[in-house]
């Protein structure tokens, strides 16, 4: 039930925001001359997946979670796309393609060993990813990665279509925001 929930909203929201989608491209080519950002993430059962946002920082920033990304490293219209969480408008593409859910534990990066290790000991591999959920809305990032995998475990422990519209609304509402990068 879940899945065509995610494929109906992401084929709408992908629709609906075109025109948007085409406007923050536009803003973001010229913030960065790259406003798309790929980067690969653990998915469903450890697998990798290329994740898709708009770019918040500049292309040179290295490859790190961003609680550990230099705050100097997010351009302007990057704080603004954070600040209203349109960076991850792209992901929709990564929902229906089948990637990611709308709701579950934000992908993580290869790298991020204690949060793998964590998540794996709790089950939430089992989950697709998503682009929200508990933790968010909670404001709980990548910084606490035993905090962020025991509450990504609640989350999916009692995910209930209720809950999966809740977190939703939450996050378009402006409930939780995002996460953190240093020095901020």
């Amino acid at each position: 039930m879940i899945r065509l929930l995610d494929i109906q909203l992401s084929l709408f929201g992908l629709v609906v925001s075109v025109p948007l989608l085409l406007v923050l491209w536009i803003i973001g080519y010229f913030d960065t001359g790259s406003p798309l950002f790929r980067q690969e993430r653990v998915g469903r059962r450890q697998r990798p997946f290329t994740l898709v946002k708009f770019r918040t920082m500049r292309p040179d920033t290295a490859s790190v979670a961003s609680h550990l990304a230099d705050a100097s490293a997010v351009t302007p219209f990057g704080r603004f796309l954070r600040r209203t969480k349109l960076d991850e408008l792209p992901q929709l593409w990564n929902v229906l393609r089948g990637e990611m859910s709308l709701v579950g534990p934000r992908p993580c990066l290869f790298n991020q060993q204690e949060l793998i290790e964590e998540r794996q000991r709790r089950g939430v591999f089992e989950a697709r990813p998503g682009i929200t959920g508990l933790a968010q809305v909670n404001e709980i990032d990548m910084s606490t990665p035993q905090l962020l995998a025991e509450t990504d475990s609640e989350m999916l422990s009692g995910l209930t279509i209720v809950n999966y519209f809740r977190y939703i609304a939450l996050t378009v509402i402006g409930k939780g925001k995002g996460d953190r990068v240093r020095g901020k």
